[in-house]
């Protein structure tokens, strides 16, 4: 009897988000996969690689091999999945989204959706993170593109293998507003940010804080070879950016050495 092939699923829209349920339903299509979603009950966005750990967390059984996890962020749907779930093998990959907006640039260090790809390959388990680029004024979205994508990228893996090193994942952002787009590799570009608080006052008085949606504001690295994603997405391209998760500025360590000395 052929083995399955194992896929695990999380996001950080919600256990309810639209770009999740278009996921589940496209890697279902595919033959001999048996597909597991562990996602947040409620919507972890920006919520970075986050573990829970001042208050116990809670799968709650939604559908067949559907959980949502009360009030846990991507990465604890991970982890425990992991720890719960899958303590006798691991599954065979992982995918995250598909995240409603884009997941560029800097953006990704705040991103619950690569979070939760950041926290596979933690685990020695493939991983990508999905993302489609859209307008907010559009309510649904259209995620038809991102989930023929991403059947085409598992559908790769399994026939061959996955393409990066160990602590490295695949970052997909899908262009918006088209049907059919090529793949470009590229870079995180450097993201231009502002800072947006809108302030409000409550029955009594009180302040009260929104963060502000940031506009998609992007330039080239200097130096630096190759298109950005922000570049690819501007030009309609599908951008799929290997992302490492090894933070050290290693050029910068002979000056710090000369500095210290």
């Amino acid at each position: 009897m052929k083995k399955k092939y194992k896929i695990l699923v999380t996001n950080d829209d919600g256990y309810e988000a639209k770009g999740l349920l278009c996921l589940v339903e496209a890697l279902r299509e595919l033959k001999d996969v048996v597909v597991t979603v562990v996602a947040p009950a409620n919507e972890k966005s920006a919520c970075g690689h986050s573990l829970t750990l001042t208050r116990p967390l809670r799968f709650v059984s939604v559908g067949d091999d559907f959980y949502k996890l009360e009030d846990g962020t991507p990465t604890d749907c991970v982890y425990l999945s992991l720890s719960s779930l899958f303590k006798d093998e691991k599954p065979d990959l992982l995918v995250s989204g598909i995240n409603r907006g884009s997941n560029m640039g800097e953006d990704i260090t705040y991103s619950g959706t690569a979070a939760g790809a950041m926290e596979g390959v933690l685990h020695d388990i493939p991983s990508i993170a999905i993302s489609q680029v859209m307008n907010f004024t559009d309510p649904g979205g259209d995620f038809t593109l991102a989930s023929e994508t991403i059947k085409k990228l598992v559908t790769k893996i399994r026939e061959g293998e996955f393409p990066l090193p160990e602590r490295e994942f695949l970052n997909v952002n899908i262009p918006p507003k088209t049907k059919t787009a090529d793949m470009q590799v590229t870079y995180a570009a450097y993201r231009m940010y502002a800072n947006d608080a809108h302030m409000h006052r409550n029955p009594r008085g009180e302040e009260h804080y929104w963060l502000g949606l940031h506009p998609l504001s992007f330039s080239a690295r200097r130096g630096v070879k190759g298109v950005s994603d922000y570049e690819a997405i501007e030009a309609g391209k599908i951008s799929v950016t290997p992302i490492m998760l090894d933070l050290s500025a290693y050029k910068s360590m002979k000056q710090l050495e000369e500095w210290m000395d």
